[in-house]
């Protein structure tokens, strides 16, 4: 796990693969507490019995935005930035699914930060995060994340 004070140190990863975030079973209670929490039942994710019979994967599968929200989780396994007063999720930027996740299966985040910009002391940072999937060629998906930092004003630098 790599450890951010501030802007400087931060800025010194920039352009660097920084690590990988352990492994995450996605399992059907997961998917199933997903599916209710955002109201998307969709029988691919949910019904165990016609995604064996009917679907193309064999398996229920996972949402691509639950996916998606296990990226703080997983980021914050491989780098924990402190002295924040206030860390904002901006935005994901060139996103792109390759392969579904089916229930079961084993996934970690591959992050590389791409870009470190001092914005008047709100620092935004650019991670290319890759969600790969054990024993898997294709990762789930790739894509910007934006994250917003706000550091503690004696240690914005």
């Amino acid at each position: 796990m790599i450890i951010i004070n501030n802007f400087i140190e931060y800025k010194a990863f920039e352009g660097q693969m920084v690590g990988f975030s352990d492994w995450h079973t996605i399992d059907q209670n997961q998917i199933n507490r997903f599916a209710e929490a955002t109201l998307d039942d969709q029988w691919i994710h949910i019904n165990k019995e016609r995604a064996e019979k009917e679907g193309p994967f064999k398996s229920t599968i996972a949402h691509g935005y639950l996916l998606l929200s296990l990226i703080p989780y997983l980021w914050k396994q491989i780098a924990e930035v402190r002295n924040v007063k206030m860390e904002i999720n901006y935005g994901i930027e060139n996103l792109k699914f390759g392969q579904a996740v089916t229930v079961g299966s084993d996934v970690k985040l591959q992050a590389t930060v791409k870009s470190v910009t001092d914005l008047r002391r709100t620092i935004k940072v650019v991670v290319e995060a890759k969600l790969l999937i054990r024993n898997q060629s294709k990762p789930a998906y790739t894509g910007d994340v934006i994250f917003l930092y706000h550091f503690l004003e004696e240690n914005n630098r």
